[in-house]
C-alpha cells in the first residue's frame, strides 16, 4: 500500500543523486510541483526520462540536475525551443548534457517491456532513419517465426517515475482521467513512484475513460493541489498558456532564468 507523504518527504527518501529518473504527463498533468522540489533539493547527476520534455525539464537541465536526457522529443509546445536544453547541448551550460534520442514509439514500447518484466521491446520502427548509428540501444533483431528484421530496444526501467493524478484514496490507489500518455507503464516500470495528486478521498467514483494506478504499484502519495501548473489537471485547473509563452523569454537568458528560479522555485518553498 502506498503511503501519504509530504511532497518534500517523498522527494527527499525516494529521488537520490545520479537517479535515473521519469517525470511523465503528456501536455495535461505534468508534475511541475515534484520538479520543483527536486531542484530545491539540489539532486545531481540525473538521467532524465520523459517521452515529450518541455518546460520542467528546461528547469531542471538549466538548475544543473540533469547529467543525460533520454527522450523522444523536446520543445516548448506551441513556442518554440526550450533555451536551457539548448544551451546545455550546444555550451555545456550549466553543465554538459549527454542525449539518448527515440522515437515516441521506441519510448513507450521501452517502457511497456519494463512494466512487463522484459529485458527489452520490439518494434517496427527506425527502418530507413539514422537514429541507430547515434545510439548504441538500438539494434534489429531477426525474427524467428518469420524471419522478419524487427528493432529491439531495452527495457526503461527508472529508478523512480513521478506523475501527477487527479485524486487518490486513503489506500493510495491513484486516479487520473482525461488526456494521459504513459504515465501506468512509467510506473509499473519503476523501481520507486511517487504520485503528487490534487485530493485524497475515502474512495474513487468511477469516471469515463479513467486510469487506476493500483496501491501496490504506488510508493508514496503526496497530496498537492495545483501540482501541474502550468500545465493542468482536467477537472480541477486549466492550462496557463500565458506562461509557456512567457517562458520563452524568462528562458532565453542565463541570468533572467537564474532570477526566476531563486523567486519563483527555490526561495517559494514546497507546496505540500
Amino acid at each position: 500500500m502506498a503511503k501519504l507523504v509530504a511532497l518534500a518527504d517523498g522527494v527527499a527518501e525516494l529521488v537520490h543523486d545520479g537517479d535515473t529518473v521519469a517525470l511523465e504527463g503528456f501536455t495535461h498533468l505534468i508534475p511541475f510541483a515534484a520538479g520543483h522540489e527536486i531542484i530545491r533539493q539540489g539532486r545531481r547527476d540525473l538521467t532524465l526520462v520523459r517521452m515529450t520534455p518541455d518546460l520542467v525539464y528546461d528547469q531542471l537541465i538549466g538548475a544543473g540536475c540533469a547529467r543525460r536526457l533520454v527522450f523522444s522529443w523536446g520543445g516548448n509546445p506551441g513556442v518554440g525551443s526550450l533555451h536551457r536544453f539548448r544551451d546545455a547541448v550546444q555550451n555545456g551550460w550549466p553543465r554538459p548534457l549527454e542525449l539518448a534520442e527515440h522515437s515516441h514509439a521506441g519510448m513507450a514500447n521501452r517502457y511497456v517491456a519494463g512494466a512487463s518484466g522484459l529485458p527489452f521491446a520490439v518494434l517496427r520502427g527506425y527502418t530507413g532513419t539514422d537514429l541507430a548509428r547515434h545510439s548504441p540501444d538500438i539494434r534489429t533483431i531477426t525474427c524467428p517465426f518469420t524471419g522478419e528484421e524487427l528493432t529491439a530496444l531495452p527495457a526503461l526501467r527508472p529508478d523512480v517515475t513521478v506523475v501527477h493524478a487527479q485524486r487518490a484514496d486513503r489506500a493510495g490507489n491513484v486516479q487520473m482521467w482525461g488526456i494521459t500518455g504513459v504515465q501506468k507503464e512509467a510506473v509499473l516500470a519503476a523501481h520507486r513512484s511517487l504520485v503528487t495528486v490534487e485530493e485524497v478521498v475515502d474512495e474513487l467514483p468511477p469516471v469515463p475513460g479513467q486510469v487506476v494506478l493500483p496501491g501496490w504499484a504506488v510508493t508514496a502519495v503526496a497530496v498537492v493541489p495545483g501540482g501541474a501548473h502550468p500545465s493542468y489537471a482536467q477537472g480541477f485547473s486549466h492550462r496557463d498558456n500565458d506562461f509557456y509563452r512567457a517562458w520563452d523569454a524568462v528562458s532565453r537568458d542565463r541570468d533572467t532564468f537564474l532570477t526566476w528560479l531563486d523567486r519563483h522555485v527555490r526561495d517559494a518553498g514546497a507546496r505540500a
